[in-house]
């Protein structure tokens, strides 16, 4: 048979009714009390504590304190007014009993009301991870095209100069051979001016003189007049030119040769060594050994939509190379796309470990690393943990406004979250 407690003590103003039970040598726990706008209760085996309230008070506003053996409740009056007493006088005990049950279904109905909000608000919040999720792909996404179509435009550009300056150099070229044609050909027009003058000089003076040339002799300028013998046509040959192979795009007289072998020979070694502690790489081909092009392959099979083919191609890189922030950030995406939250947060904090010092070159993978992160908190119901990533990110690109949008959004989860509660 339960104890009933007689004595308590209270005292009320105009907005709140304060109220002292003593229960000396029991526990008292926030489990073993029940409020509700009329009614009372605190059961602590072998006391028991039963009030039917002689008003309605706002139980959510409403506090209890325990220590010392004493529950000291704070009860907040609904409307403001002074009680004549703390219960409702002269109740039998068929109306206690109807009271409390309702009091009892009353709280059972407000349980369910809460229990239904709060899973209103938890798909809500659902959606909305999933909208900022797709909206930051589609920002990355288009980011992503318009530096496409910006170096589609510049090559266009530096291949319409070049264009230009090689007509321009094709014209100087047949002006310059004209010119060159030109000359050869007033060249030639007074040598043979001079070859008649000189021809036309002697006959003249041998013309006055009348001199007649004996049998026998010769014109002495008869020589003159005689064809110098061409020279004999150049031999043909082959000339065989041999290239230098180059691991690098550098010209061999501007490379460091002793330098470039030494790291050849150390990749080479590396990935030998790399080779043999993983024995399922014996099968792989020379290029499927690569982290580069299984990154690559990786990014091919996220565009079309096989994210576990793409973690896994992910995951055999990592194996290889474990130094590279691209891979474990790419590899934090493929898992939020597969709801493996709990991954996410690891890769992209691995990837934010890998990109120190923070550098100028390193800012939009640390941006993509927090914005990651702070999805996947905000899925896992972290929201105070995903906005302070946001907010990590946005330090480092504020003028970014869908992440400002976003941040926005999940402080005012945080705020409607507290009220709630």
């Amino acid at each position: 048979m339960p104890v009933w407690v007689r004595e308590y003590s209270w005292r009320q103003s105009a907005a709140a009714v304060f109220l002292s039970l003593p229960l000396r040598g029991v526990r008292v726990t926030a489990a073993n009390i029940f409020c509700t706008e009329r009614y009372l209760k605190v059961s602590v085996p072998p006391f028991l504590f039963e009030a039917n309230l002689y008003a309605s008070i706002d139980e959510t506003a409403s506090t209890a304190k325990i220590g010392d053996g004493v529950v000291f409740f704070t009860l907040y009056k609904k409307e403001a007014a002074m009680w004549d007493s703390l219960t409702v006088a002269h109740v039998n005990k068929e109306e206690l009993q109807y009271l409390r049950e309702n009091a009892v279904l009353k709280a059972h109905e407000k349980a369910k009301e809460e229990t239904e909000a709060k899973k209103v608000i938890k798909q809500e919040h659902r959606k909305y991870a999933l909208e900022a999720t797709m909206k930051l792909e589609e920002a990355e996404r288009k980011r992503i095209e318009d530096l496409k179509e910006q170096e589609r435009q510049k090559v266009t550009k530096d291949l319409e100069l070049w264009r230009s300056q090689q007509e321009d150099v094709e014209k100087q070229k047949r002006v310059q051979k004209e010119g060159e044609q030109h000359k050869g050909v007033e060249q030639l027009k007074e040598k043979k001016k001079e070859k008649i003058s000189k021809t036309r000089i002697p006959n003249e003076e041998t013309s006055k003189t009348r001199l007649k040339p004996t049998k026998g002799s010769c014109s002495i300028f008869s020589e003159n007049l005689k064809e110098e013998p061409l020279p004999a046509p150049r031999s043909a040959g082959t000339i065989t030119i041999n290239f230098t192979p180059r691991v690098f795009p550098t010209a061999l007289r501007e490379s460091r040769v002793a330098e470039e072998e030494e790291w050849l020979q150390k990749q080479a070694e590396a990935r030998r060594t790399i080779s043999a502690d993983l024995s399922e790489l014996e099968d792989l081909k020379e290029e499927e050994r690569n982290p580069d092009w299984l990154k690559d392959k990786g990014n091919k099979m996220f565009a079309t939509g096989d994210y576990l083919a793409a973690v896994n191609a992910y995951n055999l890189a990592v194996r290889l190379n474990n130094k590279l922030p691209v891979l474990y950030l790419n590899r934090a995406a493929c898992h939020l796309k597969l709801r493996n939250l709990h991954k996410a947060i690891e890769d992209s904090s691995k990837a934010l470990e890998l990109l120190t010092p923070p550098v100028p070159d390193n800012e939009n993978a640390r941006v993509k690393a927090y914005v990651r992160r702070g999805t996947a908190f905000c899925q896992l119901e972290l929201y105070a943990e995903g906005l302070q990533d946001y907010e990590a990110a946005l330090k480092i690109n504020p003028k970014n406004e869908t992440i400002k949008e976003d941040a926005e959004k999940i402080r005012h989860i945080i705020q409607g979250t507290m009220q709630n509660s």
